[in-house]
């Protein structure tokens, strides 16, 4: 499918955008050039398309501000190789500046406001270089970085070798991002989460946002057992809240992994049907970490395998529609901005 004919798809759906005056920091996508992770590019112009996307008479969602998350997008193609990931760094630095400087003249868009990188934390100590690099490179963004450590054994779950998440070596590179005041995004897989506490533990002064609510898988081996899932996930992220420098986000609910196959399907989902099977769990470990440290994604143009931007919005608005205004102010904006050092709403 090519990404005309899968935005097509999308747009079989349009929504009225709920609540469109609330400020959103939306703390997870990516940019690439070539086929990236979904068989399509996805530039700046096309986060923008989808940031202001709306449905017929509706206004778009207020994101103000993004966070660009790596995702082995234009590495340096040469020079040293633990050095060659500041070359995502160096092709989103420009691609900030571009979305500040439009939303600084036109008062629209949101502007890419901070990044975040790879660096091999493989490296313990060592990986000071990489960031600082990455932080030169950033004039001012780069918050910090993603190593992940996501394994499984079910071969369409496999991701790129790493450093064992009980390797001193890693613990140590863990440790150095904290200590040069940077941000820690973990992607760990739901059954490696009790591994993730031993970090969390070992690693306290380091900010650690978990992504995609610590995967919750639901395909290969992991089909049919939500309920038993559920109740393991529910376990590990109870001691993840118990480590106090833990941040959630809340969103990989368009990917496949996560076991709804909402892109096998005809039609889109609407904002309800996303809601229906995440309201509970979301509500649930919102409760657990307080929204204070939990922040809702796009994880686009990933989850957009399932759905589109105003309807994934519209559905973590649906499932937060109890919270407090202050609540949801967090939820939507001011977790993410204490999570990776950017202003609060005013």
């Amino acid at each position: 499918m090519t990404g005309a004919t899968h935005q097509a798809w999308i747009d079989q759906i349009q929504e009225d955008v709920i609540d469109p005056d609330l400020p959103i920091c939306d703390p997870h996508h990516h940019l690439w050039l070539d086929t990236g992770h979904t068989g399509w590019p996805y530039t700046l112009d096309d986060l923008l398309a989808d940031t202001a996307s709306v449905g017929s008479g509706a206004r778009s969602h207020n994101v103000v501000k993004t966070v660009f998350l790596e995702c082995h997008a234009q590495y340096r193609g040469d020079g040293p190789e633990h050095l060659r990931p500041v070359g995502e760094t160096e092709f989103v630095i420009d691609l900030a500046e571009q979305s500040a400087a439009r939303r600084l003249a036109t008062g629209t868009g949101a502007e890419i406001a901070a990044i975040m990188g790879h660096a091999d934390l493989g490296l313990g100590t060592a990986v000071e270089e990489v960031l600082v690099a990455h932080a030169e490179a950033g004039r001012g963004r780069f918050r910090g970085v993603r190593y992940i450590c996501a394994q499984d054994p079910h071969p369409p779950l496999s991701m790129a070798p790493n450093a064992a998440m009980d390797d001193p070596r890693y613990l140590d590179g863990v440790r150095t991002v904290g200590s040069m005041g940077f941000t820690y995004d973990a992607m760990v897989y739901h059954p490696q989460l009790d591994e993730l506490v031993a970090v969390a533990r070992a690693c306290p002064e380091t900010p650690i946002v978990i992504d995609h609510l610590g995967a919750v898988l639901g395909i290969g081996p992991y089909k049919d057992r939500r309920s038993e899932i559920l109740a393991q996930w529910r376990r590990s992220m109870s001691a993840l809240a118990a480590c106090p420098n833990t941040f959630l986000k809340l969103g990989g609910i368009g990917m496949p992994m996560m076991g709804y196959r909402w892109d096998k399907q005809e039609v889109p989902p609407t904002s309800e049907e996303l809601a229906a099977p995440w309201a509970e769990p979301i509500r649930w470990v919102i409760d657990a970490f307080g929204p204070d440290r939990c922040m809702f994604e796009s994880n686009f143009p990933v989850d957009k395998r399932g759905a589109g931007y105003v309807v994934l919005w519209n559905a973590f608005k649906r499932i937060s529609a109890d919270y407090s205004v202050s609540e949801k102010r967090d939820l939507f904006h001011d977790s993410a901005a204490r999570a990776y050092r950017l202003e609060p709403v005013d």
